[in-house]
């Protein structure tokens, strides 16, 4: 009797990946085909910027636009990727189709006149808006939707920085802070590599990192005092990260508050905002926070891949970058906070393994996953990242540094929509809202 239940049980897990690959499919060709159109024509835009510096006067007419846009689509659509995560803590009127175009759109306008913000906002809402009218067709049920939002949002997440496993932990995760969702897993993980794929097949290829200082082990007797010394040093990077991303996620905040209260009209916010960025540019002397920071055709501009070599970005780049994008972001412009955050991470790396005397590669890779971990509340989903990104040789160090960020960053957060299960310390909430 057992074992034909058991029969049946296998029965019915092998229907469920079937089913879940065939819904997920036409949902990964289609947002894996966005996104690799929505890459393209960000490199396209940015390079334009860089060649037409000019173009930065204008980025406070580009934001409003951007308002106006918004207006017209409805204010329901502002929410970005809050909205996907609220549809799928409690299911509403859904999320509009035209989410797609209009923070596909946005996102490019912010990019082209020098807005510092990132991809995976738009790549992620994407993805959502396509799974949720997909949901329709298919006549899915509630707890099926929510798979399938998930899913879109696993696909628009892997397919845009070409790490599939993290696409899906992290659509799992981010959703509670302390559960993951596990019933969603293999349909997400299927949706993000498909997407992964898909994007990759339309020729868009993704900007490589690599840490090469070679990997200690840290449980040889040989190795006990280097280890030990480099293990503080992640720790301390880790404690950095966290309170870094504590204050991005803090800053940010108050940028929309404060803007909102001073400002009367709304569409004075993104004019303020883009004169600020404007003013900002100004005080260092150059536009090396301007737009996505990931590449840049000038070596002496600091960028990401900059901050994994030494004198490759400067003390305080870190602040820089922190303090445009939370002006950015906080008033009105589109992209997302994710590429900046490893922009933020990385530079950070690079100067604390400067003062420390640690290896400049792998503080900068360790700095790049942690201040996304500690912002998104998210280090399993980071840690794997670093493996996909950067190899496997480290992977201690890329645990250490996400769990140690993780827990410094407090109970901040850039996804106001996320759900607080328990305290960080263990302390379980009376209810899923966060209130104790």
């Amino acid at each position: 009797m057992k074992k034909s239940f058991k029969s049946f049980e296998q029965i019915g897990i092998s229907w469920f990946l079937i089913r879940w690959t065939l819904l997920a499919m036409p949902l990964a060709l289609l947002v894996g085909s966005l996104v690799a159109f929505f890459l393209w024509s960000l490199d396209e835009v940015t390079r334009l910027r860089l060649n037409n510096p000019w173009l930065l006067a204008f980025l406070p007419a580009a934001g409003v636009l951007i308002y106006f846009l918004y207006e017209l689509a409805g204010k329901k659509t502002e929410k970005g990727n809050n909205l996907i995560l609220d549809e799928i803590h409690e299911p509403g009127t859904g999320v509009p189709l035209r989410l797609a175009p209009l923070v596909l759109i946005a996102t490019l306008i912010t990019h082209l006149f020098g807005g510092s913000a990132g991809r995976e906002g738009t790549a992620v809402q994407m993805g959502g808006s396509l799974a949720d009218a997909l949901a329709k067709p298919f006549r899915l049920d509630q707890q099926d939707r929510k798979t399938l939002l998930l899913c879109g949002m696993a696909a628009g997440f892997g397919a845009v920085f070409g790490t599939p496993v993290t696409g899906a932990l992290f659509a799992v995760e981010v959703l509670f802070l302390g559960q993951i969702l596990h019933t969603a897993l293999l349909p997400c993980l299927i949706a993000s590599l498909l997407a992964d794929i898909t994007c990759q097949f339309w020729g868009v290829g993704h900007i490589s990192y690599s840490i090469l200082s070679e990997a200690i082990t840290l449980t040889a007797p040989e190795n006990w005092w280097n280890s030990g010394m480099l293990l503080v040093k992640v720790i301390l990077l880790g404690a950095c990260a966290g309170l870094v991303s504590a204050c991005f996620s803090v800053l940010t905040t108050q940028v929309k508050y404060i803007s909102n209260m001073l400002l009367p009209r709304p569409w004075l916010i993104p004019i303020v905002g883009g004169l600020l960025v404007i003013g900002l540019s100004m005080i260092p002397g150059n536009q090396d926070y301007l737009g996505l920071g990931v590449w840049n055709a000038d070596p002496s501009v600091v960028t990401i891949s900059s901050s994994f070599s030494t004198g490759g970005a400067d003390s305080f780049s870190w602040a820089w970058k922190l303090l445009f994008t939370a002006v950015t972001i906080g008033m009105g412009f589109k992209g997302g906070e994710v590429t900046p955050l490893f922009f933020i991470g990385a530079t950070l790396g690079n100067a604390l393994a400067v003062w420390m005397g640690a290896p400049v590669d792998l503080m900068a890779g360790l700095g790049f996953i942690a201040v996304f971990a500690a912002a998104t509340n998210t280090p399993i989903a980071c840690t794997i990242m670093g493996i996909e990104l950067f190899g496997g040789e480290h992977f201690l160090f890329f645990a250490i540094a996400c769990f140690t960020a993780y827990y410094f960053s407090g109970h901040t957060g850039i996804y106001s929509s996320q759900r607080r299960i328990s305290y960080k310390t263990g302390k379980n909430l009376k209810n899923s809202e966060g209130e104790p």
